[in-house]
């Protein structure tokens, strides 16, 4: 059976110990409805953006952030109808795909613990990622010929995954592992990069294996409970040097016996990183909290408001111009009845008359 080898590093324990402190922290706060789906969204915008990026889509963040907006459309003709976007018909695909992905990750019900992640689920992944981009006779099926990979930077030879011949085999043994006893005691986290490398390393597909192995990992984290609210993406991280992500997978042929433990750093560094934001934009909606303790209720915020608070949170002090500004196209009197409805709840006070009002959160 497949044995993954690693050493339990003081990088590995630091970073796993910053992340297990901010998961207790998000799993226990206290999110009014719209900001969840708010983080949410975002999330799954930069996750599709730069998983798509990283593999050569030149859709800008504005751009793919508009088609997975379009949550029914599935036509790139159709997104340009819609959008206006000028692109080609590929990026826009892909977008489209990766969206759906996420979205089928998504749907899944968190923490199923004792479900196998199998073979079929890889499959339909494949599937999701790669419709109307690959020949159907290609697409949730083992290639059959020998592949290479190239460096992004000078297009030489960096990688010669396993002999298609093989496919079948290693991942059979992977799942077996992955859905075994001795796995089941592995971090989650460690589990999911292990899985990443090694569904890169026997790259099963002709095409699509880079995207299928991070959102294969992303449900491994989320199937053990690891999903911080849906609220994080570790795509931009990979993609922020992606020179670096590729160098971290090539270290593990490049070590003795391949040895995962710098593969396993750089996956987990990444990890804390971006929780450690997640983290923080809890931390500055404590708001929440308080306005939970003293009205007994959750309080609904419009999108509006959402934004407003979001230019006090990042100013500290907002004036009517900056909030004028931040909604250009709304009204003044709609602003001040949106600011008036957040004193009321207790979220926000006024100081100042006429022109040399402003407004802060109230503390």
């Amino acid at each position: 059976m497949y044995q993954p080898r690693f050493d339990i590093t003081n990088h590995l324990l630091t970073y796993i110990s910053a992340i297990e402190s901010a998961k207790a922290l998000i799993d226990h706060s206290a999110l009014v409805p719209s900001w969840e789906a708010k983080f949410r969204d975002e999330a799954m915008t930069r996750t599709v953006h730069f998983g798509t990026h990283i593999e050569g889509n030149e859709l800008t963040a504005d751009q793919a952030g508009k088609v997975v907006q379009l949550k029914n459309t599935s036509n790139p003709q159709m997104v340009v109808d819609q959008t206006g976007i000028i692109a080609r018909d590929r990026d826009i695909q892909e977008v489209i795909n990766y969206r759906n992905v996420i979205a089928w990750i998504d749907q899944r019900p968190i923490g199923k613990k004792n479900e196998a992640l199998n073979l079929d689920i890889l499959l339909t992944l494949h599937q999701l990622t790669m419709q109307k981009l690959l020949a159907e006779e290609q697409i949730a099926t083992f290639r059959e010929k020998q592949v290479i990979v190239r460096g992004a930077a000078n297009g030489a030879v960096v990688f010669r995954p396993p002999v298609s011949v093989e496919v079948p085999f290693l991942l059979e043994d992977f799942f077996s592992w992955l859905n075994s006893p001795a796995a089941a005691e592995i971090h989650p986290i460690f589990k999911a990069a292990i899985t990443h490398y090694h569904l890169v390393y026997v790259h099963p597909f002709v095409e699509g294996n880079g995207r299928v192995a991070r959102a294969f990992a992303t449900l491994v984290l989320y199937n053990s409970g690891y999903d911080f609210k849906r609220f994080f993406s570790l795509e931009e991280y990979f993609d922020s040097d992606v020179e670096a992500y590729y160098q971290a997978l090539l270290s593990v042929q490049q070590s003795d016996q391949a040895n995962l433990s710098y593969w396993l750093e750089y996956f987990a560094y990444g990890l804390a990183l971006e929780i450690d934001k997640v983290k923080q934009k809890v931390l500055k909606l404590s708001q929440d909290l308080k306005i939970q303790r003293e009205l007994g209720q959750q309080v609904a915020l419009s999108e509006r408001q959402i934004i407003l608070l979001e230019v006090l949170q990042n100013q500290g002090q907002m004036t009517s111009d900056d909030a004028q500004k931040a909604l250009p196209n709304v009204s003044v009197d709609t602003i001040l009845r949106d600011l008036k409805d957040l004193i009321t709840k207790g979220v926000v006070q006024k100081h100042g008359v006429t022109k040399g009002v402003s407004y802060t959160l109230l503390s």
